[in-house]
């Protein structure tokens, strides 16, 4: 078994090699040359009569190419999205307001990632109808405001049980 140094060092080499392949394969030059290539390619093929060979050293090149772009690919998104998430972790923890539910909330499962978006969109559409969209809010303001709707609903409820009430402009249903 390695040690540990040695082990780090060999993923430091690879953070390093992927953060320069990332950086030279996204720029414009890479994608010329990339051109250049199937340019020069397309021309050769009268010269090797269109033969096996010839569609075989596009097809091998970019085979590869694209094999090991793949694992260059993810390495590089999983890093940004780690790099996001603790970003948004430490927005959400540095604001006093804001609900510290969904720090480290991408470690849940599926299932219960998804009770949470059916619990987000209820209260998106609640928010809506009681909230200007221009205007900044919490979760628990947008909770409380639903809350405190509900009570005088239940208290009109109370007063006039058949219906109608004071700023009603529809007569009581019998």
């Amino acid at each position: 078994m390695k040690p540990l140094s040695e082990k780090k060092s060999g993923i430091r080499f690879f953070e390093a090699m992927a953060a320069k392949v990332i950086a030279t394969t996204g720029s414009a030059w890479a994608f010329f040359v990339a051109l250049g290539i199937i340019i020069i390619w397309g021309i050769t093929g009268p010269v090797f009569h269109y033969s096996d060979t010839w569609q075989l050293v596009i097809n091998t090149g970019t085979t590869i190419i694209t094999f090991l772009m793949v694992f260059i690919i993810q390495k590089s998104q999983n890093k940004d999205s780690k790099s996001i998430q603790l970003k948004l972790n430490e927005l959400i923890a540095a604001h006093k307001l804001a609900s510290n539910r969904l720090i480290d909330v991408e470690n849940l499962s599926e299932e219960e990632l998804d009770i949470l978006h059916k619990y987000y969109h209820v209260l998106a559409e609640e928010t809506k109808k009681r909230i200007r969209m221009n205007e900044s809010h919490s979760v628990e303001e947008a909770i409380d405001g639903a809350l405190i709707k509900h009570e005088e609903q239940l208290r009109r409820r109370k007063k006039y049980p058949e219906g109608g009430g004071p700023g009603e402009t529809t007569p009581p249903v019998k």
